[in-house]
């Protein structure tokens, strides 16, 4: 039976997660891919760094496939922009539709919807966009797992999960100060 994985909440450690599950599969010889939401990639500059060894992968035969959707939002000063502008949106329609595609073409082992959830609790879509990525899911008799990875779950997509798992935030040094570091944070 193929399952649907939800990792969520504010803790550090989501994209972390479906990152090893990914290698893992990968280890297994099976077929990956990861969607990522709102993790824009403008071309030359590369802000996450599980990219670089999953594209090596790539390179090197491993059946993953990687698909990074998002518009650039670190600004030349190092900050981060806030807010969704009409494009945000349109990264995000597109990511949405990768997966569809990625279910309905059933040649996969395991399906990475990375930042999906946070991508509703950011209004980039709404639960009834992502509800019916689960409902094709199940219409083509779940192909593979399905990981979905963000900040806030809700009732209906909770009881569609085979597995949920809970990142909560104990003590984070964030919050002391200390920025995200290359190959920690990003």
């Amino acid at each position: 039976m193929k399952n649907i994985h939800l990792y969520y909440g504010y803790g550090k450690g989501k994209t972390t997660a479906v990152i090893g599950l990914a290698i893992r599969a990968l280890g297994a010889g099976q077929r990956v891919a990861m969607v990522q939401f709102d993790k824009g990639y403008d071309g030359q500059n590369e802000h996450y760094s599980e990219r670089n060894i999953l594209r090596k992968l790539a390179s090197l035969g491993y059946p993953v496939k990687l698909f990074p959707t998002g518009c650039e939002r670190m600004n030349a000063d190092g900050t981060f922009r806030f807010g969704n502008q009409g494009q945000d949106l349109m990264e995000a329609k597109r990511a949405l539709e990768k997966s569809k595609e990625l279910i309905e073409n059933g040649a996969l082992d395991l399906l990475i919807l990375d930042e999906g959830l946070a991508a509703t609790a950011y209004h980039l879509i709404q639960k009834e966009d992502l509800m019916a990525v689960i409902e094709l899911y199940e219409q083509q008799n779940r192909p593979c797992e399905l990981v979905i990875s963000g900040h806030k779950i809700w009732p209906e997509i909770e009881a569609k999960a085979d597995l949920i798992t809970e990142m909560r935030k104990v003590k984070h040094y964030f919050d002391e100060g200390v920025p995200a570091r290359l190959g920690i944070e990003f």
